[in-house]
């Protein structure tokens, strides 16, 4: 009989949801982690550090509120690191130990060290001290996520040259700074150093940024970073990256050199796969250490399930917690959907960005017809109230039935604003509700009522005409 009926390997957001799902269902569950690790990369060097530190950046910078006080205003004139790690420190060491707490009182084992496996049911597990022993298990869940993917060529040493992981333990904030890779990760990270007052240069081997979000939305992105001073290299790639004692000097293939006082890569991300010798329980991970599994989240060995980053697309703390209910429901023989093809997406750049369904490009090139409806926060009482006058919210409505195709938002709350239109959309519900729905005043959410009777009055003009 074997120690457990689960073991999950990885206690990030993916990892702790399967190991739960399993224990509330009755079964013997352990998790194996590192003991600085618990909770995985999202808690302590990826989501959670990320966002609080943007907005300890809001908070200290005021720069949120200089539409109301002046562009003069600052809460605090000499931020220093320690100002922006406080905040960050309290945070990770709550949601530790609530993560701690949620495995103790649902009986899950919790393992400190490393595991690799030994054969399809049984996997070693290192122990700080350098113990090994060995634990098996009916089913096992791979959990174990993804660190930053570190070119070669380039010599990175955490202090000048960072990556998205160490790039929260700088000494100080860079006076000037070169972001390579204009992704999700990229460009938060660009928004926050340039609020903070960083030079900031983001070089991008692509034309354009963001290419998943709505081409007005980006747009209106790239209109706030470069008024914070942010410059754009798209089209670029780097060619070698020195460092000086001054600083580093970031050489382009195109000849341009660009000087900084840091250097942050942004180069997508690599499964964390290397060392579970995937090979001993007959599984393999592609050339970016992920792993391949079918829709119930089973890899090829059939009682061996992976979710969360490792699994590669869309990588989301999200979408890993319930990709991680889902695989412990289907090893337990419990019914469960598939997971809603709406998954709404959130950038926290600043502003944020957030959108959930098609976008405008994606729908002309389908050849479905629709119309837009806009809602701006300065036509909204509450986007005066909190001094946001850029915000904006978009719905794209289909002139046939009505419904709801894609939602859009770019400004303060959008990442919780689009869970309205998410749920409308997954109700099949139509732009008709939004009309008729009473929404709290002065809030953001009435923007959705703005925005659907811009909509319908562009529908009725169509009408009109078709008569």
């Amino acid at each position: 009989m074997p120690d457990f009926d689960m073991l999950v390997l990885g206690s990030g957001p993916g990892g702790q949801k399967a190991a739960i799902a399993a224990a509330k269902l009755g079964r013997r569950v352990a998790v194996v982690d590192r003991p600085d690790m618990v909770g995985g990369v999202s808690l302590h060097t990826g989501t959670i550090p990320s966002k609080t530190l943007r907005e300890a950046v809001l908070y200290l910078t005021g720069l949120t509120q200089r539409d109301l006080y002046g562009q003069s205003y600052r809460l605090k004139e000499d931020i220093t690191v320690a100002d922006l790690t406080a905040r960050t420190q309290h945070v990770v060491g709550r949601e530790t130990d609530v993560i701690r707490s949620q495995l103790s009182r649902n009986h899950v084992s919790l393992f400190s060290g490393t595991g690799r496996f030994v054969d399809d049911h049984t996997v070693a597990l290192r122990e700080a001290g350098g113990q090994e022993r060995t634990i098996s298990a009916e089913h096992i869940v791979i959990a174990t996520g993804t660190r930053p993917a570190r070119p070669a060529s380039v010599e990175f040493d955490g202090r000048t040259i960072l990556d998205s992981d160490n790039v929260l333990t700088v000494e100080r904030v860079p006076r000037s700074m070169v972001i390579v890779g204009a992704g999700v990760i990229g460009m938060e990270y660009a928004s926050m150093f340039a609020a903070l007052g960083s030079k900031v240069t983001v070089v991008e081997k692509r034309a354009g940024m963001l290419d998943m979000c709505d081409v007005e939305v980006i747009e209106s992105l790239k209109y706030h970073l470069r008024d914070l001073a942010v410059t754009f290299r798209f089209g670029e790639t780097v060619a070698a990256v020195e460092r000086h004692p001054r600083g580093t000097l970031t050489v382009l293939a195109s000849g341009k050199k660009i000087p900084a006082d840091a250097v942050m890569y942004s180069a997508g991300r690599q499964g964390l796969t290397d060392g579970l010798d995937l090979d001993k329980a007959g599984l393999a991970a592609d050339p970016r250490g992920r792993i391949e599994v079918d829709e119930h989240y089973r890899t090829r060995v059939p009682h061996i399930y992976a979710v969360g980053d490792v699994i590669g697309f869309p990588a989301l703390a999200a979408t890993s917690m319930e990709q991680g209910r889902a695989a412990a429901y289907h090893a337990c023989g419990e019914p469960v959907a598939r997971m809603h093809h709406l998954q709404p997406i959130g950038i926290y750049t600043i502003p944020e960005i957030s959108f959930v369904g098609r976008t405008e490009d994606q729908l002309t090139e389908d050849s479905v017809p629709f119309e837009v409806g806009v809602a701006r926060y300065r036509e909204l009482a509450r986007g005066q109230i909190i001094g946001d006058a850029h915000g904006m919210l978009k719905l794209l409505v289909s002139p046939e039935d009505r419904k709801l195709l894609g939602v859009h938002c770019f400004g303060t709350g959008a990442t919780e604003l689009i869970h309205i239109g998410q749920s409308v959309m997954g109700c099949g519900g139509t732009v008709d509700y939004l009309v008729d729905a009473v929404f709290n005043y002065p809030t953001l959410a009435e923007s959705y009522k703005v925005a659907a009777l811009d909509a319908t009055n562009r529908l009725r003009q169509l009408d009109r005409i078709g008569e």
